[in-house]
């Protein structure tokens, strides 16, 4: 494996690990923030070396497109907290796209999985194992709705 190879898997790795965190601890604490912010600098780096990897297609392909959809749930989910925008329903938004950022993770986890499992073609595995993470997770997250901003119980974000 390339040293770009073995950052890009610790950083998905760690990535995958905050991201859990986040999801299962109360929102808008001490500890949501600081593995928010873990899980953003992971997903830049995970992010920043998918555009250095072209082995695969030999050019730009479907997992820099991927990664490109990535950078956008995240800059959103960020942005979002960052600018407390839109005004009344910015937990909302950061919380949906973050969420969607660690669909994509999961998806492109199952990809990278399923790519590896002997009589699998690679096309359709990625393909196959992509749309079911996204569409399983789509579903929890839409179900979810405003119960996943579980925050504390003061009942409002620190630091408002």
């Amino acid at each position: 494996m390339t040293a770009t190879g073995i950052v890009h898997t610790a950083c998905g790795v760690a990535a995958l690990a905050c991201g859990l965190g986040v999801l299962l601890r109360p929102k808008g604490t001490r500890g949501h923030r600081a593995l928010g912010w873990a899980y953003v600098a992971s997903m830049g780096g995970l992010l920043a070396t998918a555009f250095l990897i072209y082995r695969l297609f030999g050019g730009f392909g479907p997992f820099h497109w991927a990664a490109v959809a990535g950078a956008a749930t995240l800059a959103g989910g960020l942005a979002a907290v960052r600018r407390r925008r839109p005004r009344g329903a910015w937990r909302e938004r950061h919380a949906y796209l973050m969420s969607y950022s660690y669909l994509g993770l999961l998806a492109a986890t199952a990809a990278e999985i399923v790519t590896r499992v002997p009589g699998v073609g690679f096309a359709a595995g990625a393909a196959v194992a992509s749309a079911a993470v996204l569409g399983a997770g789509a579903v929890v997250i839409r179900r979810a709705g405003p119960g996943m901003l579980r925050l504390p119980a003061h009942g409002h974000s620190a630091g408002e």
